[in-house]
Formats: C-alpha cells, sequence, structure tokens
C-alpha cells in the first residue's frame, strides 16, 4: 500500500490572494495546448497560421470552464447549485464535468467558426490533439484536492486517502494515465497523417469514452448520486455512451466517404 502525498491544494498564499494547484493544472492544460498548436500550425498544409491559435484558446477555454462548471451543476449536483448559483465560479474547489466541458467547447467550436469562417469538424480535427495534455493535467489536479478516489483496493499500488484510512484505487492517477498520456500519444500519431475529415474527432470521442468507462468501474460514483443502475452503472459511463457512439459512427462515416 502506498501513503497519499497529501499535498496542501493551495500552492501560493499571499495574504489573502491564494493559487490553488487545480487552476494551476487548468494554466498547464492551456499553455500546452498553445504550443501544441502552434507547432501544428507551422507543419505544411495544415490550413492554419500561427496567429489563429491564441483565438483558438481562448475560446476553448471559454468553453472549458463554462460548460465543465455548468455540466457538473446539471449532471452531478444540480441541487447545491440551485441554493448558491455562484458557486459555479469557485474553479479552484474542482467540480468540474468533462462532458459539460466537452458540450461547451463544441458551442465554442462552432462559434469560432462562424467568426473566423472555417468548419466546425476542420477545427476539431485540428483542435482535438492539443487536448489530452489538459486532460491529464486536470486529473492530477483531482489527486492533489484528494478527491474522486475509487473503490477499496489490496492491489499493491493502492493509496491510503489518510490516517487509519483503507487503501483504494487512486481512479485519478489512472485517468491522468488514460485520458492524458495514452490518448494524447494515440490521437497525436493518428493525427501525424493526414485523415478525412471527421476520423480525429470521432477516434477521441471513441478512446476517450472507453477509457473513461473502464476506469469508472474502479472509480467511486459520487456520494450523492450513486450507482445509477444495475449496483455498477455510473453516471460517467451513462455520459460517455454517447460518446463511444458518436465517436464510431463519425470514423465509419469519414471513411465511408
Amino acid at each position: 500500500m502506498l501513503s497519499y502525498p497529501d499535498i496542501d491544494p493551495v500552492a501560493i498564499a499571499i495574504g489573502p490572494i491564494t493559487v490553488h494547484w487545480y487552476g494551476i493544472m487548468y494554466l498547464i492544460g492551456f499553455a500546452a495546448a498553445w504550443w501544441l498548436g502552434t507547432r501544428r500550425a507551422q507543419q505544411a498544409n495544415s490550413g492554419w497560421q500561427e496567429h489563429n491559435i491564441g483565438d483558438l484558446i481562448f475560446y476553448g477555454a471559454l468553453g472549458v470552464v463554462l460548460g465543465g462548471r455548468i455540466g457538473y451543476g446539471l449532471f452531478y449536483n444540480f441541487q447545491s447549485y440551485i441554493d448558491s448559483p455562484l458557486s459555479i465560479l469557485k474553479v479552484w474547489e474542482g467540480g468540474m464535468s468533462f462532458h459539460g466541458g466537452l458540450i461547451g467547447v463544441a458551442i465554442a467550436m462552432f462559434l469560432y467558426g462562424r467568426r473566423f469562417k472555417k468548419t466546425f469538424f476542420e477545427i476539431t480535427d485540428f483542435m482535438i490533439p492539443l487536448v489530452p495534455i489538459g486532460l491529464g493535467a486536470g486529473r492530477i489536479g483531482n489527486f492533489i484536492n484528494g478527491e474522486l478516489w475509487g473503490h477499496v483496493s489490496d492491489l499493491p499500488f493502492a493509496m491510503s486517502p489518510g490516517p487509519g484510512m483503507a487503501a483504494r484505487h487512486p481512479s485519478q492517477l489512472y485517468e491522468a494515465l488514460l485520458e492524458g498520456l495514452v490518448l494524447f500519444i494515440i490521437i497525436w500519431l493518428y493525427s501525424a497523417k493526414l485523415r478525412p475529415r471527421k476520423a480525429v474527432s470521432g477516434l477521441f470521442l471513441l478512446c476517450y469514452g472507453c477509457f473513461r468507462f473502464i476506469v469508472e468501474f474502479a472509480r467511486m460514483p459520487d456520494s450523492h448520486l450513486g450507482f445509477i443502475a444495475f449496483d455498477w452503472l455510473t453516471m460517467g459511463q451513462i455520459l460517455s455512451l454517447p460518446m463511444i457512439i458518436l465517436g464510431s459512427g463519425l470514423l465509419y462515416w469519414a471513411y465511408k466517404k
């Protein structure tokens, strides 16, 4: 059994000003996306210019934060947001829904396309390889916050969240590995060659949906929701199923055309 390192969620505190590690992880994700996007724009026949990337990241960041917080309220913590609507602004406390963020980014990319005269899938196929690093960083933020623990486990890499507490799956780290590193390698290598339009977007949806569905078996469901059905089906799995179906459909559509 491993011991949880118990990292202080506050990275910097100067008087009333505090900087949380969770927020820093998001900044790392956006910075990585900016750098990777600039690299992709420099490739021959990319169809993008370096000056496009700043606006793309700005739209994406708004979609992630607003969609993630609103989605968390709708999917996981609706009553809490009804009682305290302003809590949606407290990003540093955690409580971000990937699926809500995905919807928010989709809307943001649609608006970006209307402004800059690009098609939706032209944007998403370019942008998606920039995303997994940020997903992995966000899961590291969950780990530092001590949230989203897994089920009790006796595996050698299980981790005790605190003194006297049973060892559990560090499901945040599982997700950081799969949604961050593994997904990045798959999508980056796949998109390195010219692919049919919609294929990169479809592969991302399919892979993320599968990874998330699998990890949910090790992750504890939200205490106020519990299992949705069958004593094993979680909200995360329900929200991931449409991603798997849509991703498979986009891949089929892309290669059929």
